[in-house]
């Protein structure tokens, strides 16, 4: 599968614990992570199916945070 790429706003640990349940029911658990030493914050997702970009995107949104597809 084709990993996806997102520039966020989540920010530290207690951001990534926020989103953990919205990816984890998205994209699978263990099949995401989010490099909050960046700068833009980087959410990689390598799942272990097809998965729609929009509805990552809309999961993180729901949880109060942005992405946007690198």
């Amino acid at each position: 599968m084709e990993t996806l790429k997102f520039k966020t706003t989540i920010k530290c640990s207690g951001c990534v614990a926020a989103v953990k349940p919205v990816l984890n029911d998205a994209v699978g658990a263990d099949n995401w992570r989010v490099d909050i030493v960046s700068p833009e914050k980087i959410l990689t997702i390598a799942p272990a199916e097809e998965v729609d970009a929009s509805a990552v995107v809309k999961a993180i949104e729901a949880a109060g945070y942005k992405a946007e597809r690198l």
